[in-house]
C-alpha cells in the first residue's frame, strides 16, 4: 500500500505514529558510532528528528517527541546490554531520554514555522547548546556514562581529533548538532536558507583554524609496550586456564626489548597478597622479558574489606607497591544503583550480586625504565576528565585495561577500542587499550592508529613502538570550555526569555470592568 505524502501527514498527526517516527529519527545516529566508514552520518542522522519536532503541533508535543527520541537513541546505544539487563534495558532508556525532553521543545521554539534570520542564528548556539547539557548530564557516572557521545562518531577523522585536542569531544558534539540543524532548515525553510549556509560556513571555518593553528604534540621519542590478550576461556577453573595462557603468551616476548607488558582487566582472578605463588610466577615473567608488567586484580582484598578492581605493577622483584583501585564502577555490572529499590535487578538480568568497592584518587605509575603510565579501568576510558587528570599530573602514556567478555558478538568491544583514539588526541599522550577477549589497540598522540587491533576470536600478544610527546594541548589546559560556553548560552537564553516575559506583562494593559453599581440603581427600562 503506497501512501500519499498527505496520507504520511495526517498519520505523523497521530499520538502513536509520531511516537514510533520519534523513537525510529532518535535511533538513527547510532549508525554513525559503530561503523567508521558511516563517521560522516552523524552530520545529518539528527535531521529527521528536528524536522519532526519543529513540526510539533503544541511545545508539549515537542517535548513528548524528544521524550520518545532520545529513549529510541538510548535504546539503539545500548541494545548490547539487552542480554544482560533485559527489560531493565528499556526501563532506563526511558528515564534517560527523559533529557532530551526540554531539547525537544527548544527545537519547536526557534524552528517552527518560518523563523526569522536571528531566530535561526540562535539555534544555531541553542540547540547544541541544549544537547550539550543532556550529554553532560548522562555522562554521570550513576546514569550510565559518557557511552555513545556524538562526537566519538569521529574517531577516525584527522580533522576532528584535532578539534578534540582543542575543546575534548564535547567541542565535537556542538559541531555535529549545529550542522545538523543548519541542514534542517536548509531542507525544510527556504527563507531561512542564508544564515543557514553561514552556520555550515563558521563550522567549515572553525575546523580549518583547528586543523592549521592548533598545536600538534610532537613526538620526540619512543616505547616498546606489549599487550597480551588470553582470549575467550570457558569452563571450570577459567581463572586458573586464563593465567596460564597470559603466562605462555608473555613468555614469547622474551628477547624483544621491551619497556612495559600490559595484560586486560581481570587477568588475576586471585589477590597476590594471598597467592604469593602467582606473584613469583609473573615476577619470573618480569625477569624473562626484561620489562615490568602491569596486571589487574579482580578479587577480594586480605587488607580491606570487598571485592576491587586494581591495576598492579609487577616487576623483576614481585609487586612494586604501585596500585591504581578502579574508581568509577559500571552501574549494574559492578554495582547496583540504590540497591535496596532496584535489587530485583539481579533476578532479571546479570547484575552484580555483590557491589565492587571504590578507589579514592587516580595514580600515576612509574614502571622501571623510568616510564610515567596512567591506568584506566574499563569504561573509564570513556570519561575525557580522567585521562586529562593523569595528563596534567604527568603521565607520559594512558593505559586503559578492560575485558569486554560478554559482549564479544555485539559492536561493543570495536566501540570501547575506539574511544582510546580520542582520549589520546585530546591529551596529546598515547594510549594502549588492552583487553582480555574484546578489541586491543594503540594509539598515538594525535590519535592516530598504531599497528594492528588484537580482534576477540583468539588469544595473542603483540609489541607496539608507541611515540612519546611532550607539550599541553588547548584541552588538556583549559578542559571542559564548550561545556561552560553552552551553559552562559543556556543562561543568557533563560534570562532573555524572563526579560521577555516580565515586558510583556508589564506593556498588557489591564482587562476592562464596568462601572460599579450602588445598591439603588437599577437598570434602564426600554421605552422610558
Amino acid at each position: 500500500m503506497q501512501l500519499s505524502a498527505t496520507d504520511w501527514r495526517r498519520r505523523l498527526g497521530s499520538r502513536w505514529w509520531r511516537g514510533a517516527a520519534a523513537a525510529l529519527a532518535g535511533a538513527l545516529p547510532m549508525l554513525s558510532l559503530p561503523a567508521p566508514s558511516l563517521w560522516w552520518f552523524a552530520y545529518v542522522a539528527l535531521v529527521p528528528w528536528i524536522l519532526l519536532a519543529r513540526s510539533a503541533p503544541t511545545g508539549r508535543r515537542a517535548a513528548y517527541d524528544g521524550w520518545l527520541g532520545g529513549l529510541g537513541f538510548m535504546l539503539a546505544v545500548h541494545h548490547w546490554l539487552l542480554p544482560s539487563l533485559h527489560v531493565f534495558t528499556f526501563v532506563i532508556a526511558a528515564l534517560l531520554g527523559l533529557l532530551w525532553a526540554p531539547w525537544g521543545w527548544l527545537i519547536r521554539r526557534f524552528l517552527a514555522g518560518v523563523p526569522s534570520p536571528g531566530k535561526v542564528v540562535a539555534a544555531l548556539f541553542v540547540l547544541p547548546s541544549g544537547w550539550l547539557m543532556v550529554e553532560l548530564v548522562r555522562s554521570w557516572e550513576g546514569l550510565g556514562g559518557p557511552w555513545g557521545l556524538l562526537g566519538s562518531s569521529q574517531w577516525e577523522v584527522e580533522p576532528a581529533l584535532r578539534l578534540a585536542s582543542v575543546g575534548g569531544v564535547w567541542l565535537l558534539s556542538f559541531l555535529i548538532v549545529a550542522v545538523n540543524v543548519a541542514v534542517a532548515v536548509l531542507v525544510a525553510i527556504r527563507r531561512s536558507r542564508v544564515p543557514a549556509v553561514a552556520g555550515l560556513v563558521a563550522t567549515a571555518v572553525a575546523t580549518s583554524a583547528a586543523w592549521m593553528w592548533s598545536p600538534r604534540p610532537d613526538a620526540d621519542s619512543q616505547v616498546r609496550i606489549a599487550v597480551v590478550q588470553p582470549g575467550p576461556i570457558d569452563g571450570a577453573d577459567s581463572g586458573e586456564k586464563r593465567f596460564a595462557r597470559e603466562e605462555a603468551l608473555t613468555r614469547q616476548l622474551a628477547g624483544q626489548d621491551l619497556d612495559l607488558v600490559v595484560w586486560g582487566e581481570s587477568s588475576v582472578g586471585f589477590d597476590l597478597a594471598d597467592r604469593p605463588d602467582l606473584a613469583d610466577r609473573i615476577a619470573a615473567l618480569s625477569r624473562e622479558v626484561g620489562a615490568d608488567i602491569i596486571v589487574n586484580v579482580d578479587a577480594r582484598r586480605s587488607d580491606q574489606p570487598g571485592i576491587y578492581k586494581s591495576s598492579v605493577v609487577v616487576g623483576p622483584q614481585g609487586p612494586t607497591g604501585d596500585r591504581y583501585d578502579k574508581m568509577r564502577l559500571v552501574p549494574f555490572g559492578e554495582y547496583v544503583p540504590f540497591r535496596s529499590a532496584l535489587g530485583w535487578a539481579t533476578s532479571v538480568g546479570k547484575a552484580a550480586g555483590e557491589d565492587r568497592k571504590r578507589g579514592t584518587e587516580q595514580v600515576v605509575m612509574n614502571v622501571g625504565n623510568g616510564l610515567r603510565v596512567g591506568p584506566m579501568i574499563c569504561f573509564e576510558s570513556a570519561f575525557p576528565d580522567m585521562s586529562r587528570r593523569l595528563a596534567r599530573d604527568g603521565a607520559e602514556v594512558l593505559l586503559a585495561q578492560s575485558s569486554t567478555s560478554t559482549f564479544q558478538q555485539s559492536w561493543a568491544p570495536e566501540q570501547h577500542a575506539s574511544l582510546a583514539a580520542l582520549r589520546a588526541a585530546e591529551t596529546g599522550r598515547p594510549m594502549v587499550h588492552s583487553t582480555l577477549t574484546g578489541v586491543s589497540a594503540v594509539y598515538g598522540p594525535s590519535g592516530e592508529r598504531v599497528g594492528d587491533w588484537l580482534g576477540t576470536s583468539a588469544g595473542a600478544s603483540a609489541v607496539y613502538d608507541v611515540p612519546l610527546a611532550g607539550g599541553v594541548t588547548p584541552y588538556a589546559r583549559f578542559g571542559e570550555w564548550p561545556v561552560y560556553a553552552a551553559l552562559l548560552i543556556l543562561a543568557a537564553l533563560c534570562a532573555t526569555e524572563g526579560a521577555r516575559s516580565l515586558r510583556i506583562r508589564r506593556t498588557v494593559p489591564p482587562p476592562h470592568a464596568p462601572p460599579a453599581r450602588t445598591a439603588h440603581e437599577s437598570p434602564a427600562r426600554p421605552g422610558r
